[in-house]
């Protein structure tokens, strides 16, 4: 798990990390799912909380990211994790995903239970569990690779150099 701190340089080889913040007029050339990557950040460190849906009374994993899409994209998605897991393109490969795509897990069998925001380089942004704030954690090894069941694409991705030649 990541916090804060080490973001820079987590992120250091990624298009979301060396950009500056959201209201510098560099961030506000980037895309919107760079913007909203850049903002979804600034929640590093923000308590969880059974239920919640903002920063200022914490956060559980499905109401972080609704927060995230609705505040900087405009979307609205669903409520819960399971809901949430049938909005959008279906990625099941992982090798598939992009910044922005929503990353969910099972914890407990084959059920949708748990989600984030896929970073880039392997990492996801999540609200964990009680007792734990919202953190940065691996999708390429360790607990939650092993738990990954699917991720869905709800925003529309900006074309990457290759598809504009």
């Amino acid at each position: 798990m990541f916090y804060a701190h080490d973001v820079r340089s987590l992120f250091a080889a990624s298009p979301v990390a060396g950009a500056a913040a959201a209201s510098t007029p560099a961030a506000q050339s980037e895309g919107p799912i760079a913007r909203m990557l850049h903002r979804a950040l600034s929640l590093l460190g923000t308590p969880y909380r059974w239920g919640g849906t903002t920063p200022e009374g914490g956060f559980d994993c499905s109401g972080l990211v609704g927060y995230v899409y609705r505040n900087n994209l405009g979307i609205e998605l669903p409520r819960i994790s399971r809901d949430m897991a049938r909005v959008g393109e279906l990625i099941r490969d992982r090798d598939a995903l992009a910044e922005g795509d929503i990353v969910f897990f099972s914890r407990k069998g084959k059920h949708v239970d748990h989600v984030g925001i896929y970073l880039g380089n392997g990492q996801f942004l999540h609200a964990p569990r009680t007792g734990k704030d919202v953190e940065i954690a691996s999708l390429a090894s360790g607990y939650w690779s092993q738990k990954f069941l699917q991720a869905r694409r709800v925003a529309p991705q900006a074309p990457t150099l290759a598809q504009a030649q």
